[in-house]
């Protein structure tokens, strides 16, 4: 490679609000360009932090690079380095289209990687008085966590690597966010195994709030647990391994060997309880929060993001004016009236709306729920692809259905339940009560969601049912309106349907816009 086509690397980090971690960022990119003194290194962030990485890679340019190589800065391959990131350099590609770029692989469990654990846990184990064996030792390693289980089950790798190569009684994963076990309850698992000593280690990069958060929890156990020592090792920091590792990425990149563990990522192939999002397409999820500290100033807490009032298309517009002029109004409450008229919409007829059903606060607790769990659960696909996606990509609200899904079908054969139900019990499993349930096909769906309500304390934070139908229909509705513990939404007879259950959703939507753009209607 000639001077004139020198190497551009941008280190493409996280960003943390924590100062500690982004001091301890930027240290590790100084150590990366001493150890490739040849080539153009600048650092971005994807969230919070500054610069940003189109900032890195426009300042990477100014520096004389031809080709350039973006390498997440993260360890593991997880949604940052499979979308976001790839979003960021694809947006960039198509501002400089003279540019050859190229993406990095994350570090991932290199072997230089596993040697510094090894090093961090042999320092934690200096720190002791006590000379205990590995086999009478426990080791707790704690990764970040993600809704990846690619990248969470690369983890668990690694800790079967590191007890395995290094002796120990037993490994134990836990993690300090978004994957279970948590860490608070993975110590108190371990520490329950019987070992006489815990070795904690956070699989993380740098310092930060979450590091933080486990050597908090570890100070706890220890002061709960006397009998037990626990030792807190090291995360990996700023180390010459580290570095070299990066700037191998890199290398890698440029020769087209850069390699990701695809033949389990979950949107290449079917990976059991993610079956629906192979092919999903590559949304960074960060642009809210892209350099935000540097916007509002890093010691002020950020803004909360400005909304505009939902706005329907003048054909819409129109259809809602004849809507509201139709019929009086008057006695229905006020809080209902989006639904009602978007229901009347959907179904063509001022009567439609006559025979629906709120339980108290309904309305309220769905449009609550969908601004704080962000989930809504459907029984079939034509409920879900009737939400309207502007609304949900604004409000960051996700919609999930089971019905088409393997595991679905096994359910549904060895249970002897209709697929829509097996896909109501398996949401009920993987979410828990932090769900929105919109039901607007099956019966048997509802009557489901009713037995898990009953009978195992499920509380979905609101049940629409709308089926259509005159098997079951009516009795299920009837069902529904009687289970107290749980907000619901129906009505009575036959009426109904998947775009009515979809309506009632949407029209929550608006109205949580509507909300928090601080929008008043006339």
């Amino acid at each position: 490679m000639t001077q004139a086509d020198k190497l551009g690397i941008v280190v493409a980090g996280h960003g943390s609000r924590d100062p500690d971690a982004v001091r301890e960022f930027e240290a590790l990119v100084e150590l990366v360009r001493a150890r490739a003194p040849n080539d153009v290194v600048t650092h971005g962030y994807l969230e919070f932090s500054s610069p940003t990485i189109a900032e890195a890679v426009t300042a990477n340019l100014a520096a004389g690079s031809r080709q350039l190589a973006v390498v997440p800065g993260v360890l593991l391959a997880a949604r940052h380095a499979k979308n976001d990131m790839p979003a960021e350099v694809q947006a960039m590609a198509r501002d400089y289209p003279d540019i050859d770029f190229h993406f990095g692989a994350p570090l991932n469990l290199h072997p230089k990687l596993l040697q510094l654990a090894q090093q961090r846990i042999v320092e934690a184990e200096a720190t002791s008085p006590a000379t205990v064996r590995r086999g009478d030792t426990c080791l707790v390693l704690v990764g970040r966590g993600t809704t990846d289980p690619d990248a969470n089950g690369d983890v668990s790798k690694m800790a079967r690597m590191l007890e395995e190569g290094m002796g120990f009684g037993a490994a134990y994963v836990c993690y300090s966010g978004t994957a279970t076990p948590l860490v608070a309850d993975g110590l108190r698992a371990a520490a329950r195994m019987g070992y006489a000593r815990l070795v904690v280690l956070p699989f993380f990069l740098f310092d930060g709030v979450l590091v933080k958060r486990i050597y908090a929890a570890a100070d706890d156990l220890r002061e709960r647990e006397p009998g037990i020592e626990v030792l807190k090792a090291g995360y990996f920091g700023v180390h010459p391994h580290v570095a070299d590792v990066m700037i191998e990425r890199a290398r890698e990149a440029v020769e087209g060997r850069a390699a990701m563990n695809c033949s389990l990522c979950k949107y290449r192939v079917q990976i059991v309880g993610f079956e629906q999002q192979v092919g999903e397409p590559q949304r960074a999820h960060h642009m809210a929060v892209r350099g935000l500290l540097a916007k509002e100033g890093a010691e002020t807490a950020p803004a909360k993001p400005e909304f505009a009032p939902y706005e329907p298309h003048p054909i819409e517009a129109e259809s809602f004016r004849i809507i509201a002029d139709g019929r009086d109004w008057s006695a229905f409450p006020a809080a209902h009236l989006t639904v009602l008229q978007r229901l009347v919409h959907t179904s063509g007829d001022f009567d439609a709306v006559n025979d629906m059903y709120f339980s108290p606060g309904a309305i309220e607790s769905g449009i609550r729920a969908l601004l704080r769990c962000k989930r809504v659960l459907t029984d079939v696909t034509m409920v879900q692809t009737g939400l309207k996606r502007a609304l949900l990509e604004q409000l960051g609200i996700d919609t999930w259905c089971g019905v088409h899904d393997r595991e679905t079908h096994l359910m549904s054969e060895q249970y002897g339940i209709t697929r829509s139900a097996a896909g109501i019990r398996r949401g009920w499993e993987k979410f828990g009560n932090d769900v929105v349930v919109s039901i607007g096909d099956a019966p048997t769906a509802i009557a489901e969601a009713v037995r898990l309500i009953r009978d195992h304390g499920w509380r979905p934070q609101l049940v629409i049912g709308l089926p259509v139908g005159f098997v079951g229909t009516r009795e299920t509705k009837e069902e529904l309106r009687r289970c107290l513990q749980v907000p619901r939404i129906t009505n009575s007879g036959t009426r109904g349907g998947s775009p009515w259950a979809a309506s009632v959703v949407n029209g929550m939507m608006i109205d949580a816009l509507n909300q928090l753009a601080g929008y008043e209607p006339g």
